[in-house]
């Protein structure tokens, strides 16, 4: 008897899988493969078939731990001799006996009736529906809730408050579940999907899970050096800003930036760009005259 890894059917890596991550992809493949979408499409069937059997299987918490035992041996072994069972898919019935194995040859399902017209009744996953919010740098780093208005599928408007997971990427989506469209005939109602759009913020650029800032400095804290307080997104960090550091330098303050998808901060990276006075008072003035008199440094000698 052959072997069907129910795992792989369903797109799943491996047995590790969470009720959750085989619920939702099975709807996906069952809403791509579903005959009333294909009709006449007899490869699209058979995948339906098999993805039906599948979940049939694996959804079910007692028939999953009699299947796992299987597959487990199975990858021990890199197969296994059913020779006392016959072939797949034969007999009157046309029940797959691997599949018999788990359910009982005598439990008529939705997956062993494909072929009649009672296939008609499968139930179908409803549709997922997607809207979007703006969040700012500082609620999506901070992991806050906001409140989302969209409406449903019978034209009302409905809010609720979602909380954004912290770290989310811009783009990043936020999946809230059975606030989608109705499934058919008793199928499972779709899901939302909430696209995070991150407004741009007047200080700090997002870069992966760094942040990056501008720091101005005067010419004299360029030329000299100096010790200088700056803002990070959630502190204030105390850096040492070497001697003759020039404009477009970037000074990196380790693990000051943002969430890197691990639990992990990125780092914060402040580029410097050394600003002069636009007025000068006379002594300044005094001073700056002074400092060319004297100076040999020409930044345009090469």
């Amino acid at each position: 008897m052959k072997y069907k890894n129910y795992y792989k059917i369903l797109g799943l890596s491996n047995d590790k899988a969470t009720d959750e991550d085989i619920k939702n992809s099975y709807r996906k493949l069952a809403k791509l493969y579903h005959p009333d979408i294909n009709p006449g499409d007899t490869v699209a069937a058979e995948k339906f078939k098999d993805i039906n059997e599948a979940y049939q299987i694996l959804g079910s918490e007692e028939s999953k731990k009699k299947y796992d035992r299987v597959h487990f041996a199975y990858k021990l072994k890199d197969g296994l001799n059913f020779s006392n069972i016959k072939d797949a898919f034969n007999g009157e019935n046309g029940f797959n006996e691997f599949f018999e194995m788990f359910v009982g040859k005598n439990e008529k399902n939705v997956v062993t009736n494909l072929d009649k017209k009672q296939n008609k009744n499968i139930p179908i996953p409803g549709e997922d529906i997607e809207s979007e919010i703006e969040a700012s740098l500082e609620e999506v780093f901070n992991g806050e809730e906001k409140k989302i208005a969209f409406k449903t599928t019978n034209g009302k408007m409905k809010t609720i408050t979602v909380k954004i997971p912290q770290g989310i990427r811009n783009g990043g989506k936020i999946r809230i579940a059975d606030q989608g469209k109705p499934g058919k005939n008793g199928g499972a109602q779709g899901d939302l999907y909430i696209k995070v759009n991150i407004l741009k913020h007047e200080k700090y650029k997002l870069d992966g899970a760094n942040l990056l800032m501008d720091l101005p400095l005067t010419p004299w804290e360029a030329a000299l050096g100096c010790n200088i307080e700056i803002e990070s997104i959630d502190s204030k960090v105390l850096i040492a800003v070497p001697a003759g550091i020039q404009s477009g330098e970037k000074l990196r303050i380790a693990s000051h930036g943002y969430y890197d998808g691990y639990g992990l901060r990125g780092d914060l990276l402040a580029e410097v760009k050394i600003v002069v006075p636009k007025t000068l008072t006379k002594e300044e003035t005094q001073l700056y005259t002074n400092l060319k008199n004297i100076s040999c440094f020409s930044p345009r000698s090469n």
